[in-house]
């Protein structure tokens, strides 16, 4: 069988005000027809500027050499006028972030309409706009979503539903090849599982080659035949998907595989993959008793859509955490988890019930609300949109203090970065946030809420942005600050594998509820709830057995 795709040595070198970088060297692949290729690496690896070489995506700074052979037909040489035929009618790409790649003043059927116009089925005849509106129909039944969301602008769909567009447009031109890069990043475990199957179905049913980009291998392994690890822009291991995810051997496949926790194993219960000793945590902590330190009861939350219903965003929810506690609130994106964590921040008014700091009402307004957030302090999902690009590392932490009226705010600054394991901390107050990694980044921000001595964390989504050794480093800090400081947390997620890895306990949110609160082991090894259990099973690696978890 002759292959769809070989790639032969091929480099790719980026020329800088500093010289020439080389991203890739040296990589030898194939993909047959049909075949399913991951390929994954942390940022930095070079998995991108490969799968982007393949189509010639690549920005005018970089130099590439070697072959790319599609079809036999290498793509480096290619004219123009070859290349764009070759865009979108042979192979197409499903791009990371559906929001950022969809025009969000267009209808999502006029994006998706967009190719099947650039390359229609018979060359010189430009399709009617009933064969257009038809054929988007068609792709839109192929990835699960009704014709009528053709109307529909990208804001008005959920992730997974955005991320289904991407990939109808990918097929309208019926390609052989598709190049998915990190397709269910940022997606909540349903969604990526359905996103997933949608993949592997339309691999099956059209006969497409697809390669997928991810950095979670658990992902990998769930979807493709093979995986090809890289690291320094090499290949440095390639061998079938089951077979490299059960037993890893190249150190930094080793690591890729230790960074996502099987949920059950106890040997990463309060243990993130970390190149950093932590000293263990108490094996069975009690569930807190007394006062909570900040808890919600009955508390409910309402909006109305553009038609004027009412949605019930947080239906009714009790929620405490208590000293020293690390709480986990899981559930899909549209849950309520977001919306009751603003909430108990005092950033959303509830139409009724009650949030307590310490056992006293949180004050509405005035000295004491803003009293009530130096105790209460929200790390955000995304580092970059967090902190300002022209602001330094100094000013972005000094905020919080400055608004405060805090004493001597250089010590409080340093301090707090001493905290977030920014060390030294001189070292970094003068750095803007394109000069920092993404953990460091992370770090920053965690930093800008230390820097106020809160008692509780509310952290959305802290890690899912980050790659995955760097994701450890960032849970393992939340676990030592906890250790050395009696800080108390509420991590929204919708990562299992983060509340087994450092969560006391967990409460699943569904629909505005919490349908289940508990242990970690009680909800996570012996679910109640058909949510939670839907949850458990979309997990791309499965669970540990329960005999593993000490049941």
């Amino acid at each position: 069988m002759n292959p769809l795709l070989e790639l032969k040595n091929l480099g790719v070198s980026y020329r800088t005000g500093g010289g020439e970088v080389t991203a890739v060297r040296g990589v030898d692949l194939r993909l047959d027809p049909g075949g399913t290729l991951g390929v994954a690496g942390e940022s930095g690896s070079g998995k991108s500027t490969m799968a982007m070489s393949v189509l010639r995506l690549l920005p005018r700074s970089a130099r590439v050499t070697g072959e790319i052979l599609l079809d036999g037909e290498d793509v480096t040489t290619m004219r123009w006028g070859r290349l764009r035929a070759v865009r979108w009618a042979e192979a197409s790409v499903v791009f990371q972030g559906a929001m950022h790649a969809l025009n969000p003043v267009r209808r999502v059927g006029e994006q998706i309409a967009e190719p099947l116009r650039l390359h229609p089925p018979e060359k010189g005849k430009a399709p009617t706009d009933a064969e257009v509106d038809a054929k988007v129909a068609e792709l839109l039944a192929q990835v699960d979503l009704p014709p009528s969301r053709a109307g529909a602008y990208p804001h008005e769909l959920s992730g997974g539903q955005k991320q289904r567009v991407m990939i109808a447009m990918a097929l309208a031109c019926s390609p052989r090849l598709i190049i998915a890069d990190e397709p269910t990043t940022a997606l909540d475990v349903i969604v990526q599982a359905q996103v997933l199957a949608l993949l592997s179905r339309l691999v099956a049913e059209q006969d497409i080659g697809l390669i997928m980009i991810s950095h979670d291998l658990s992902v990998l392994a769930a979807t493709c035949e093979r995986i090809a690890v890289m690291y320094d822009g090499e290949i440095v291991e390639e061998r079938p998907g089951a077979e490299l995810m059960s037993a890893p051997r190249h150190e930094h496949s080793r690591a890729l595989a230790a960074a996502f926790p099987t949920v059950g194993d106890p040997a990463s219960r309060f243990a993130p993959a970390t190149s950093t000793p932590l000293p263990p945590e108490p094996e069975n902590r009690e569930t807190p008793g007394g006062t909570p330190l900040l808890a919600a009861k009955d508390l409910r939350v309402s909006f109305r859509d553009r038609t004027g219903k009412r949605i019930h965003a947080v239906a009714g929810v009790d929620l405490a955490v208590h000293r020293d506690e690390i709480v986990a609130l899981v559930g899909q994106s549209g849950s309520g988890k977001t919306t009751l964590a603003r909430t108990l921040l005092g950033l959303q008014r509830p139409d009724s019930g009650q949030v307590s700091y310490d056992g006293d009402p949180v004050p509405s307004g005035g000295q004491g609300l803003r009293a009530y957030r130096r105790q209460v302090q929200l790390v955000l999902q995304d580092p970059a949109s967090a902190l300002n690009p022209a602001h330094t590392v100094y000013e972005a932490v000094a905020e919080g203090p400055r608004i405060h009226g805090l004493a001597d705010e250089r010590a409080t600054v340093l301090k707090a970065l001493e905290a977030a394991e920014l060390r030294p901390p001189e070292k970094f107050l003068g750095r803007l946030p394109h000069e920092l990694s993404g953990g460091q980044r992370q770090r920053v921000v965690i930093a800008g809420a230390l820097a106020l001595a809160p008692s509780v964390l509310v952290a959305d989504e802290p890690v899912a942005s980050l790659d995955a050794s760097v994701r450890g480093e960032v849970l393992a800090l939340l676990l030592r600050l906890r250790r050395r400081l009696g800080l108390a947390a509420l991590v929204i997620t919708h990562d299992l594998g983060l509340a087994w890895n450092i969560a006391d306990r967990v409460a699943v949110m569904y629909r505005g509820e919490l349908v289940e609160t508990g242990t970690v082991e009680q909800v996570l090894l012996d679910p109640h709830h058909d949510y939670t259990k839907s949850l458990l099973a979309a997990l791309p690696g499965g669970t540990a057995p329960r005999t593993a978890a000490g049941k």
